[in-house]
């Protein structure tokens, strides 16, 4: 009879041995996720579009190579009384100084998109600054503005680009919708991945040469405004104090308790 009790009691040490194990595990195990969670959201992201319930969406261009587009895309948003944001790169600027004060003296928002147009996230810090600065001081010398939004080369990025650019004056735009007017699939393509993506506070991305833009551009346009949207510079949409950059989004969002 002790034998079987003792034979018992052994067996329900083991048990609640196995029990405390299988919990540290687990614990272990929720430990990581929810450790993991919150090393995200020190995941370094740009701004792809605002958290907004207005009907406010920007519109911007990517300026690279050519310009032979950009004198008509600049008569039709004058046409239709609409400021935009064009992030330009040093060659461009470089090989276009003109074209750089016409669009500055029409009243659209200068932003930097690097010197080079490099992979970015393939850059040191001091290689990414120079790409930076570089820019920067280029349209400084031929516009007398300085800039101060940053949108990375084929939207790559990583939290070393994103950190120095903040650190150095600038914040990060991506977009939410994406024209895709560099592949050149033809007008209705464009007007209709635009207009019907569209959302309060959304960032457009265009580009200044692409050849579908000047014709879809006015239709796009009276689309959005047609349904209520005012169409504003990436910087008038974007939320100046007392907010927070969702991680898995990328939505600019008010901090709680903020007005």
């Amino acid at each position: 009879m002790k034998y079987i009790i003792l034979r018992y009691r052994n067996l329900l040490v083991w048990g609640i041995c196995l029990i405390v194990l299988a919990g540290v595990v687990l614990l272990s195990g929720l430990y990581g996720q929810v450790s993991g969670v919150f090393n995200d959201n020190k995941r370094e992201v740009p701004i792809y579009a605002v958290d907004t319930k207005e009907k406010k969406i920007a519109i911007s261009f990517d300026a690279a190579w050519g310009a032979d587009c950009t004198p008509i895309l600049l008569k039709i948003l004058k046409e239709n009384d609409v400021k935009t944001t064009f992030f330009l790169t040093g060659i461009w600027v470089e090989e276009y100084p003109e074209m750089v004060k016409t669009i500055a003296k029409a009243g659209h928002e200068l932003g930097n998109h690097s010197t080079t147009h490099p992979h970015c996230n393939s850059l040191s810090e001091e290689e990414f600054l120079k790409e930076l600065k570089d820019n920067e001081q280029m349209i400084y010398k031929l516009t007398n503005q300085r800039t101060s939004l940053f949108r990375p080369p084929f939207g790559e990025y990583n939290d070393l680009n994103i950190k120095a650019a903040r650190a150095n004056g600038y914040e990060v735009i991506q977009w939410s919708v994406d024209s895709l007017d560099w592949q050149e699939q033809g007008v209705e393509a464009v007007v209709d991945r635009v207009v019907k993506n569209a959302h309060p506070g959304a960032i457009v991305l265009f580009h200044n040469n692409a050849k579908y833009t000047p014709e879809a551009l006015p239709i796009i346009l009276k689309e959005l405004q047609k349904e209520g949207y005012k169409i504003v510079p990436v910087s008038e949409l974007l939320i100046k104090k007392d907010y927070y950059i969702e991680t898995h989004s990328g939505v600019q969002k008010k901090a709680a308790g903020s007005r």
